[in-house]
């Protein structure tokens, strides 16, 4: 099992909340939200590569350090509204878009509470699917969140009369799966139909909400800080007027070091808890650890703290992330969970003098294995209402303990990778799982043993890629953070064929039955009946291959394909065999800190000549051959050094092609299109009109050419002949889109949208 995640640079998902005029509560004051002492470990990260370092250097490359990315980011939401509002290009009629799901996968779910007031209503927060109510007991779900705020969500919280509260940014940074950046903290007083910000605006990533029970305007809210950018509004935050202001009660160690979890005795609850993490994601690795970390106390409120010793851990680089939870029927009792900045379990201690003293639990196989090398992914603990040796702790698999950490057990039972548990006030023994397949149901008290039952309406999948049949429109594919490659016929709404994260899906378009699915780095299969049996690939020749590896068909002749890694590979058979026919298109860097970097990240084949192959990489190096791979011309000059992330050539001249460039100059994290109609021998920048954020993906519309579709981390835009960009379409909610498929439809052109973090959505346009 893998693990990626997505770097939080997408923090275009902030639009309206960018503005301080319509907020009525705002973050604390400038001196507060800057006390953050010290400077940041530049030294390089660790770990192996995964999507998350894939989107950081795709969006940063060639800067290794992202200078000045949030105020340009803030600044792009008032221009990205504009454009979201400006009149269509003519002569382009779009429908609305339409959401395909899928509703039965799941995806996944960072954070669920419980209405304490409204029966049988729980919520479940999205990592880039917003917030979703049930009111059926976690059967079905349905969106309730606002379609033009950040759809990212870190945290969940609710007070004692049924008030929301949700803290945007995920506070997971991933290694494995994509994380997004939020825009503070929203408050609902009608369960989750309407929702306004309450403060904290500007704070990337909300890693857990507190509430004194005793006074439900008094609220912490662990602010993790951005992922990329040291300082900020990161550090524990407190509101004593539900979240009219908020001041900074707990600043880090230093400017890498923000709040990740928090607790209030709920007995005490002058006497609060906060785990404190210093970690900071970088291009070429992650750091996820540092002096910065650790677990904190304060008895009088949160105005004073002090470290926690008494057997947990020193400050030290070598410690990550941390989580604290504390037994309602026994506050006394606590229990601490550490790993190591390399991911790696570091122990699970519990203490029964409030936190004054600590035993480390004997070690345990079933746990350690639990965190495998990525114990940042989860950092949190749950203990039963009613029993306090009774817990919980989250893993790829779910454990549980019945002897306050003496033992553990563990369930496959459900999906894996779990994020978030919560018990129903109302009904005894019934309890809630999320994690990154959706929402899980217990009715027996959440034993591992019982009953899990998923919820079977929950749109919140995170797709990488989009494919459809051109005989049968209604047959699409695409592959899914941790959802593997899911296809839409095959005997149920969707169903798999692959495993691990999804990455490239291909529908063979003159034989729909001949389908190609990948998971992360280019481990890629074949099927002939529709993805229902498959076989591998063909060996192919490459020294690296990127997370998302590039496979196209020639469009004269889909039999004949490219896969590349820094090589480009062709096939004549289907896949069925390789042959190399490029040498490395790269710098020949090969990463640093464990990344994947130096490989071709985007292909594209000439469909009015098929000797004709262009290919772009992610260290900023665009190629052509013109024989097949006999030789290769660089036509680099007169494109920025950037990750290139699609090409694009005009179906009937082999010399006109498109290509999309990201990452981000000093303070201008813009969109970047460029048109070559010289075969590349000189560039023209047509990126004029487009929002600033990064374009994905490029697709030229099949029944007229001189239309250009961008699938952007802000919606879908479209160019025509006359120049200019106009959004496409209406009724997509704010998510990124990470790829787009245009096919002809009789005098119509059918755009499906891959969204990271909703599914596909799909709208008609006539040209």
């Amino acid at each position: 099992m893998t693990r990626r995640s997505l770097p939080a640079l997408l923090g275009l998902v902030l639009i309206l909340a960018t503005s301080t005029a319509w907020l009525p509560g705002s973050a604390a004051p400038a001196g507060d939200r800057d006390n953050v002492a010290g400077e940041e470990d530049e030294g390089p990260g660790s770990g192996p590569a995964g999507s998350d370092q894939w989107f950081a250097a795709q969006r940063l490359y060639p800067f290794r350090s992202p200078v000045a990315l949030e105020a340009g980011y803030r600044a792009a939401q008032d221009q990205a509204v504009r454009a979201a509002t400006a009149p269509r290009a003519a002569g382009l009629a779009a429908a609305a878009w339409q959401p395909l799901g899928p509703a039965n996968i799941g995806g996944r779910v960072t954070d669920l509470v419980v209405d304490p007031v409204r029966p049988d209503t729980v919520y479940a927060g999205a990592a880039t699917g917003g917030v979703w109510r049930s009111t059926d007991a976690g059967r079905t779900f349905s969106r309730a969140w606002p379609a033009t705020v950040t759809p990212s969500i870190g945290a969940l919280a609710i007070t004692p009369s049924g008030t929301l509260y949700a803290g945007t940014g995920e506070g997971n940074p991933g290694g494995g799966s994509v994380t997004f950046p939020g825009n503070g903290v929203f408050r609902s007083t009608d369960g989750g139909t309407t929702w306004a910000p309450a403060g904290l605006a500007g704070s990337d990533r909300i890693g857990r909400l507190a509430i004194d029970p005793t006074n439900p305007s008094r609220i912490f809210a662990a602010a993790a800080g951005s992922l990329f950018v040291p300082g900020g509004v990161r550090g524990l935050y407190r509101t004593t007027d539900g979240g009219a202001t908020w001041r900074l009660v707990l600043p880090g160690g230093n400017g890498t070091t923000g709040a990740i979890d928090v607790a209030i005795d709920p007995r005490n609850p002058g006497r609060v808890y906060a785990a404190m993490w210093d970690h900071r994601r970088q291009p070429q690795g992650r750091t996820y650890g540092g002096v910065g970390s650790g677990l904190f106390r304060s008895t009088d409120g949160g105005t004073t703290w002090t470290r926690v010793g008494g057997g947990l851990p020193a400050a030290s680089t070598n410690l990550g992330r941390m989580g604290v939870a504390i037994a309602r029927s026994n506050s006394n009792r606590l229990y601490a969970i550490a790993a190591d900045t390399t991911g790696n379990f570091l122990g699970f201690w519990t203490s029964t003098d409030a936190g004054t003293t600590w035993v480390r639990t004997p070690t345990s196989s079933t746990l350690t294995s639990s965190q495998s090398t990525y114990g940042w992914w989860f950092g949190r603990i749950w203990v039963d209402p009613a029993a306090s040796r009774h817990l919980w702790v989250p893993g790829v698999p779910m454990l549980e303990s019945t002897d306050a950490g003496t033992t553990w057990t563990s369930t496959s039972a459900v999906h894996a990778d779990q994020h978030a548990l919560a018990f129903d006030p109302r009904v005894a023994g019934r309890v809630f799982l999320g994690n990154d397949g959706g929402v899980y149901r217990s009715t027996s008290n959440g034993s591992l043993s019982g009953t899990w039952t998923r919820a079977t309406s929950l749109a919140v999948n995170q797709f990488y890629t989009v494919a459809t049949s051109r005989q049968d429109l209604t047959r699409v594919s695409g592959g899914a953070q941790d959802n593997g490659s899911l296809r839409s016929w095959g005997g149920t709404a969707f169903n798999s064929i692959g495993g691990g994260d999804g990455t490239t899906n291909l529908i063979d378009p003159t034989n729909q039955n001949k389908v190609y699915s990948c998971s992360q780095f280019g481990a890629c299969t074949r099927s002939t009946d529709g993805g229902t049996t498959r076989s591998g690939f063909g060996a192919t020749v490459s020294d690296r291959r990127n997370w998302v590896t590039p496979i196209v068909f020639d469009p004269g002749n889909p039999s004949v394909m490219y896969y590349a890694g820094n090589r480009v590979n062709r096939s004549t058979n289907s896949a069925a065999s390789w042959t190399a026919i490029s040498p490395d298109l790269s710098h020949g860097d090969g990463g640093v800190g464990g990344a994947v970097f130096g490989t071709v990240t985007t292909l594209a084949v000439a469909r009015s000549d098929g000797r004709v192959i262009y290919a772009g990489t992610d260290d900023g190096r665009a190629w052509v051959t013109r024989n097949t791979g006999g030789t290769w011309t660089e036509i680099t000059a007169g494109l920025p050094t950037r990750w290139l992330t699609h090409i694009e050539v005009d179906p009937a001249d082999a010399n006109t092609a498109y290509v999309s460039v990201s990452g981000y100059r000093n303070g201008d994290p813009g969109a970047h299109v460029f048109r070559t109609t010289t075969g590349g021998t000189a560039w023209q920048d047509i990126s004029a009109g487009l929002p600033d954020a990064p374009v994905n993906d490029l697709a030229i519309d099949p029944r007229n050419s001189a239309i250009l579709y961008a699938a952007t981390d802000v919606g879908v835009f479209a160019r025509a002949a006359g120049g200019g960009w106009a959004p496409v379409g209406s009724g997509l909610p704010l998510v990124p889109v990470a790829d787009v498929d245009a096919a002809a439809s009789g005098t119509t052109t059918v755009l499906t949208a891959a969204t990271f973090g909703l599914g596909f959505y799909r709208t008609s346009i006539t040209p």
